[in-house]
């Protein structure tokens, strides 16, 4: 069985497994720093995952085996990350106790946090630190459905991979954030990733998740707004969404239709975001979110920064999970520039190493 959670494994592939498309990164440890090694993308069908559920396996399998073909990555160990419905992540305070202690407790302990059977789940927890009260300790639980691990070890042992870590998917761009940028523990950072259909939220305060939270909505609400509006079709409308012409020359784009359902969407993308941040502010009075980083194929809309910004009037940037990368003559700079978005959960993962920090 996989580990799940935060352990870490020798060299392996990190395998985004997301709702549009799949991708893997295999990195090279240098005296630097790290390069990027291998890098491969491959689309799913609309229907493969939905939800986080996995319709078609097959599907799901082939994108692999052509994710890995297509870059010529030859790593056997994959690292992959859960999200959804399935997956649960409370922070959460209990008495002060060893790690042992709390080993041995800890299934008792999730039942009284977690809405599955805890019978039903894997568990897995990270002591943060001593709590506010004296006695106390916060703990990082996180719990996902056995089916839903199930699902990912089958189509990556069907793929000719050996499931070496699950991790949880904000926790994975957590992990690409602080390797790629400065990161100050006095901040109150929100990363949010934007993928197709889902968006996970992790607020780090003290350097330390403290919120976390999965969403369903995405990028793909914004596709198919402009393919309702202009009557094109889902692949068209995707192009357009991040800037491109798209429509066939037959079609003629009416920009003012375009930036009315884009506008639509982002109300709604950045309405369900930002009820989310607002429950945290809400519920840490001493814990102002200072910054909005934005990651996922989904943060590529152009002006969903800007609008962000407008929303919640806290400064927004784009996460770039290949900033602090050793410079390779394998990768264009221009196609790394446009692919970086969609490599937040992928690059998170890739650096799942037993010799990295």
């Amino acid at each position: 069985m996989p580990s799940f959670g935060f352990g870490k494994s020798k060299s392996i592939v990190g395998l985004d497994i997301g709702s549009s498309s799949v991708k893997a990164v295999e990195l090279a440890v240098k005296p630097k720093g790290f390069e990027l090694l291998h890098l491969g993308m491959a689309h799913l069908p609309s229907e493969a995952i939905v939800q986080g559920a996995f319709l078609n396996s097959a599907a799901i399998v082939e994108a692999i085996k052509e994710c890995l073909a297509s870059a010529r990555i030859k790593a056997t160990q994959a690292a992959v990350a859960v999200s959804g419905h399935s997956v649960i992540v409370k922070k959460i305070s209990l008495p002060a106790m060893s790690r042992e202690e709390l080993e041995e407790s800890i299934r008792w302990e999730a039942e009284q946090y977690i809405p599955f059977d805890v019978n039903e789940v894997n568990l897995d927890f990270q002591i943060l630190s001593s709590g506010q009260a004296e006695g106390q300790m916060d703990v990082l639980l996180v719990a996902a459905k056995k089916d839903l691990i199930d699902d990912y070890t089958h189509v990556l042992t069907d793929a000719g991979l050996q499931p070496a870590v699950m991790d949880v998917a904000a926790f994975a761009v957590e992990n690409a954030y602080e390797a790629s940028h400065d990161v100050s523990s006095h901040e109150v950072i929100a990363l949010v990733n934007i993928g197709a259909q889902t968006a996970n939220i992790n607020i780090l305060a003290n350097g330390m998740p403290a919120f976390t939270r999965d969403i369903s909505t995405g990028g793909n609400q914004f596709t198919e707004e402009i393919q309702k509006a202009l009557s094109i079709s889902f692949e068209e409308a995707e192009r357009i969404k991040l800037g491109g012409s798209g429509a066939e020359e037959s079609q003629e784009v009416v920009p003012h239709e375009v930036e009315q359902a884009m506008r639509t969407v982002s109300d709604t993308v950045i309405g369900e975001i930002t009820r989310s941040l607002d429950f945290f502010s809400a519920t840490s009075a001493d814990s102002r979110i200072g910054r909005i980083v934005l990651s996922g194929g989904g943060s590529k809309v152009p002006g969903l920064d800007a609008l962000f910004h407008e929303k919640t009037n806290i400064p927004v940037e784009r996460m770039n999970p290949l900033a602090k990368m050793l410079p390779s003559a394998k990768f264009e700079p221009s196609y790394l520039e446009d692919v970086a978005p969609f490599l937040g959960v992928g690059v998170g993962l890739a650096l799942r190493r037993a010799d990295e920090r």
